[in-house]
Parts: C-alpha cells; sequence; structure tokens
C-alpha cells in the first residue's frame, strides 16, 4: 500500500502544482471565495468525489471506504482564502488580481488536499469509513472554521488532520508537537477621546493622542507585571489612528492591535487588563477610553494519540529524517475550532520561501507539497485503521 500512496503522489503532482497556480494566481479573500471552491469542485466531479457546497465558498466532500462497513470519520481540512497583500515575487503565475495575494500558503493548501482526495478516492477499497475533506475559506479573518462547524462539518467527526506550511522550515520538513501548538487570538481597538483644542494652546484641550500613547506603553505592563512568566502573552498594537491636523490637539485616538496566549489563566485575565489599563490611564490625562474586544480563535491544540498517529502514518511513506517537532509559536490559527469536537493535530510543512508568512515576497517551494500528499493521505488512512479496532 505504501508505493501505491507513493507512486499515485507521483503521478498527481503535476497536477498539484498546475492548481496551485492557478489559485495563486486569482486569489479571493475573506468569506467570498466562490471561484476557487469552483475549481476545487470541478476537479472533484472529474474525479466521481461527493461533495455539497455551504454557502458560494465553503466545500465539504466525502470519501467512503469500501473495504468493509464503518461509521468512522476522519476530517482533513484546507483553507482556500487569500490576503490583502499586493504580491512582489514577480512570478510568472503572480496574482492577477491588484492587491490580493495567496501569501500565507493557502493556495498549496488547496492544492495538496485535493490531490491527497483523488489519491484516496482511487485507493478507496483499501480502507472502511469516512474521509470528510473541508475547503474552508475566511480563516484569514477567523470566521470559516466556526461557519463550516455550523454547517455539519464535524459531525460525527472521530479525529481530524490540517497542515500549514512553514516558509522558514527546509522543504519537506514535516513537524508537530503534542498539546499547545499555535496560540489563542484576540483582536481588540482601545478608543480614547478628549477634547480638541488648538495646538498652540494645549491647556485648553484633552489630549486623546498623548493619552493613547501612553496606553499603548503601560498595556505592556500587563505583560511583564501581571502575567505569570512561564506563561506567555503578546500584546501588539499594530496601529494608532488620531487627530486630524499638525496644529490641533486630537479630540479622538483608536488603538488597534492584538493579543496571544495560550495558557487559560492568562486567557481570562486579558479583558480586565485591556478595560482597566486603558480607562485608568486614558484618566490620567482627563480623557476616557473604552474597549472593543473579538476573541478569535482559542489555542490550537494537538490531541495526544492524533498526534502518535500521525507520527505512525508518515513513519511509512517518508524517511524519517524529515520528520522533527514543531516549535510552538504566537501565531495563530482557527483550526483550533475543530479541536473542541474531535482530537485532532496540526502539522507544520517546511517550503523554504525566504520569506515569512504573509511577506509579499514570499515564494513556497511547491516541491514541498509532496510531503503534504504523502502526510494527509497516510494520516487519513491510519487513523481510520486505528479507529476501526478500537
Amino acid at each position: 500500500m505504501t508505493e501505491t500512496i507513493r507512486q499515485l503522489c507521483r503521478a498527481y503532482m503535476d497536477d498539484a502544482v498546475a492548481l496551485r497556480r492557478d489559485l495563486h494566481a486569482h486569489p479571493e479573500i475573506g468569506m467570498d471565495c466562490p471561484a476557487s471552491a469552483d475549481r476545487i469542485c470541478a476537479i472533484l466531479d472529474a474525479a466521481g468525489i461527493p461533495y455539497r457546497k455551504a454557502g458560494t465558498s465553503a466545500v465539504i466532500a466525502e470519501i467512503r471506504g469500501t473495504k468493509a462497513e464503518s461509521d468512522k470519520i476522519v476530517m482533513m481540512r484546507a483553507d482556500t482564502d487569500a490576503l490583502p497583500v499586493e504580491e512582489k515575487t514577480g512570478l510568472p503565475f503572480a496574482s492577477e488580481v491588484p492587491g490580493f495575494m495567496h501569501a500565507c500558503g493557502h493556495d498549496l493548501h488547496s492544492a495538496m488536499l485535493v490531490q491527497a482526495a483523488r489519491i484516496l478516492q482511487d485507493m478507496r477499497s483499501a480502507f472502511a469509513g469516512t474521509v470528510r475533506l473541508l475547503f474552508q475559506p475566511g480563516e484569514e479573518i477567523s470566521a470559516g472554521a466556526e461557519y463550516m462547524i455550523e454547517q455539519g462539518a464535524m459531525d460525527g467527526v472521530s479525529m481530524g488532520f490540517g497542515i500549514h506550511v512553514d516558509p522558514l522550515l527546509p522543504s519537506g520538513i514535516l513537524a508537530w508537537k503534542k498539546g499547545p501548538d499555535w496560540a489563542a487570538v484576540d483582536h481588540f481597538w482601545i478608543t480614547v477621546k478628549g477634547t480638541g483644542a488648538h495646538g498652540a494652546q494645549p491647556q485648553n484641550g484633552c489630549d486623546a493622542l498623548v493619552a493613547a500613547a501612553s496606553v499603548a506603553l503601560n498595556m505592556q505592563t500587563a505583560v511583564s507585571r501581571e502575567c505569570d512568566p512561564m506563561h506567555p502573552l503578546v500584546i501588539t498594537i499594530g496601529k494608532l489612528n488620531a487627530g486630524t491636523a499638525y496644529n490641533i490637539i486630537a479630540s479622538e485616538a483608536v488603538l488597534e492591535g492584538t493579543c496571544r496566549s495560550f495558557d487559560k489563566d492568562v486567557y481570562d485575565l486579558i479583558p480586565d487588563a485591556l478595560n482597566r489599563i486603558s480607562a485608568q490611564t486614558a484618566a490620567a490625562f482627563r480623557c476616557t477610553a473604552e474597549v472593543r474586544l473579538d476573541r478569535l480563535a482559542p489555542p490550537v491544540f494537538n490531541d495526544e494519540t492524533a498526534c502518535d498517529i500521525l507520527d505512525q502514518a508518515v513513519r511509512k511513506v517518508l524517511d524519517p529524517a524529515m520528520l522533527t517537532e514543531a516549535k510552538q509559536e504566537m501565531i495563530g490559527e482557527d483550526f483550533a475550532w475543530f479541536g473542541h469536537h474531535a482530537p485532532c493535530v496540526f502539522a507544520h510543512l517546511g517550503a523554504d520561501a525566504g520569506y515569512p508568512l504573509h511577506s509579499a515576497k514570499i515564494n513556497f517551494d511547491e516541491s514541498c507539497m509532496e510531503t503534504g500528499i504523502l502526510a494527509e493521505v497516510s494520516f487519513a488512512l491510519e487513523a481510520l485503521q486505528h479507529l476501526n479496532e478500537n
């Protein structure tokens, strides 16, 4: 069976590259990815793989093994959305949509899962149970996973698997770790309000910009003085918008940022810290502050059994030298929500892209997709065998 998987993977690699480049040239963002879904569905149709659409952009496909009767379901997911980034790679298949780019590798994720689906369809007489394939929009805005769950994507699922390319790992390396992997993601806005005045008469106003700058500085004390140093917290303020003219005291300032955490106690302290530090700092400058907090995704947590199954599976099809333990990262992923419904493992695939994720110049090594496809197919088969035997 191992050699059959490898042969089919090699046979479909050119198709994987072609689909990846097609998706890369035609990126879509957010929950609005209908053309990407249509391209994927066309290949599923040609392979005789049944599927249904959820809305216009989400696709849920299933491959039912014919070896024996089984109610076990293994889920595998790929995300399909791109980013609002202007591409600067100069590639011949670069984005044709101004301002949009697949800078996070979701084009590779989708291309890999489509080819894994074709292999599993070819091999359906070799396994019992069902492989459910999720092609999910809206990962970058942390909306797609919850939407797909609402649409029944995790109903009956016994185990799940996802892959994300890592541009800073050597191409073809597969990495994962048990327990917390990627962080919980919060998105916040702090609106500081003061009183405008002439810039030459600051005593007549309450400067929202100065207050907001102090809020930005004081917020870091939540990390250094309120958080257990053994349990990390990141608070990043990426935007500060304030004022209307160079000679007018700003009457309003808006800070926008993100918090990242793993530990529940740290996660729980974030709302109070944001509200208290913002309000009391602003008050010291005779201003007010209001916080809006969106809790986008929990931490990605890799189930121990699912990790062991992945390890057993990939050692059958990959050189053990290509396998390693992943580093815990403060990056977030809405794949985390799937782990609230079934044991899941999330792996990282080296793609040697030369630039970090979300860079306008990132150029993923497409050859890494062979490792990804082999991992997906072998995990699905190993997981179903484990579930049917236990």
